[in-house]
């Protein structure tokens, strides 16, 4: 139980780009389109006397991959936050399952840029921490390109100034 003097945990102070709603339909529609392409091949393949199994397969795929493209940026969207100190990178991430990552930077192995196709179409890019944490890096993707370079820079500059290192 939390002593009543504790601080609460807030949100990470900034969003991502909203662009990252792009790239994040972008992302979707990928996944129905793969879907829709195993359907056809299923078509192709499968000889049934009646095609009803097939119609309703792909009306299932269609509807609920048409409601994920739509909902699914905007959840994420909502949810994603991040924030950087001269001391630590705080993250908030997820869709179904959400987690808050608080890394401190004494511990930070490598920071690093990274641009995708679509998101360097989109001029977005995504920062990755690497920690030596048994969780894993922290990531924050849907960062607009200017913003991500002068993250690096300040993470960078920062973990390099952390003397006390706790790896």
């Amino acid at each position: 139980m939390p002593h009543p003097a504790s601080p609460v945990l807030r949100d990470p102070a900034h969003r991502v780009s909203r662009r990252a709603l792009a790239l994040w339909t972008i992302q979707a529609v990928g996944v129905l389109a793969v879907l829709l392409v195993a359907q056809v091949v299923w078509w192709v393949v499968d000889d049934p006397p009646s095609r009803t199994a097939h119609w309703l397969v792909a009306l299932v795929w269609l509807v609920a991959g048409a409601a994920y493209a739509v909902g699914m940026p905007q959840w994420r969207y909502r949810v994603h936050r991040w924030e950087a100190t001269p001391r630590a990178v705080y993250t908030q991430s997820g869709w179904l399952r959400q987690e808050r990552r608080i890394a401190p930077l004494n511990r930070a192995q490598t920071v690093d840029l990274e641009r995708g196709p679509v998101a360097q179409l989109l001029g977005l890019a995504s920062v990755t921490v690497t920690t030596a944490s048994a969780a894993g890096p922290i990531r924050i993707h849907g960062l607009d390109l200017p913003v991500a370079e002068q993250l690096v820079e300040a993470l960078t500059a920062a973990a390099v100034a952390e003397r006390d290192d706790a790896t």
